[in-house]
């Protein structure tokens, strides 16, 4: 058909038939290469960056490292040498004797703190036993001298306690840094309460040989005052 027969159909009011239109082309689907390295559709890598950039997009060389080996660690016997039998005796017999050293020690604690106990709990008898049965005379001026824990005490009597402590009916009993006269009864039951408070006790049946003083040469008259 001309160009003039087209264009009087066209002025007719014919149209002209349309194109065929052009189906695009089926491409085939790419799977994702599972290889590192390896790229999707868009041209982007899709595994482990391996390749090298500007060597138009081929994968580099991702083979994996080969593994170093672990250094071995050392085992016990390794670590530290063995003891010697004579070594580890003498380590046992070195803590057997610090815990027997450690066991006296607690136990004379112990008798220490008993022994204290005791001592509190008899003085308190002794005490108690004292009550307002003091011989002491306040007007007393002769002094009557003795020994008593390593030193020389007096205690004040009159003329007639005087007689009576060097013939032993009297004794002299400590309490509290003081010295009391008292009976000899008394005296005998405070000694067997607590021995440590008996400061003077004279025993006339005693013999003249026991008595350090009894030679000539220390005879001490008894109205002699100190």
């Amino acid at each position: 058909m001309t160009d003039s027969l087209r264009d009087q159909l066209l002025g007719l009011g014919f149209k002209p038939a349309p194109k065929p239109e052009r189906k695009p082309e089926a491409r085939p689907e790419r799977r994702p290469d599972p290889r590192p390295g390896a790229r999707h559709a868009e041209g982007r890598p899709t595994g482990k960056p391996g390749g090298r950039p500007g060597q138009g997009g081929r994968p580099g060389n991702s083979a994996p490292r080969p593994s170093q080996p672990k250094p071995a660690q050392a085992g016990p016997a390794q670590a530290r040498p063995a003891r010697s039998r004579e070594e580890m005796d003498l380590g046992k017999a070195y803590a057997i004797r610090a815990q027997k050293e450690k066991e006296e020690r607690i136990e004379a604690e112990r008798v220490k703190q008993e022994e204290a106990r005791l001592r509190r709990e008899a003085k308190a008898k002794v005490d108690e036993l004292l009550k307002d049965k003091s011989l002491n005379d306040p007007a007393a001026d002769i002094a009557r001298h003795f020994p008593y824990g390593g030193k020389i005490k007096r205690i004040h009597v009159n003329a007639q306690q005087l007689k009576a402590l060097n013939a032993g009916e009297l004794g002299v009993l400590q309490q509290n840094g003081r010295y009391l006269l008292v009976t000899a009864a008394l005296l005998a039951e405070a000694e067997a309460l607590f021995p440590a408070c008996v400061a003077l006790k004279v025993d006339p049946d005693a013999p003249a040989g026991e008595d350090p003083y009894a030679d000539p040469q220390y005879q001490v008259p008894d109205d002699l005052v100190w």
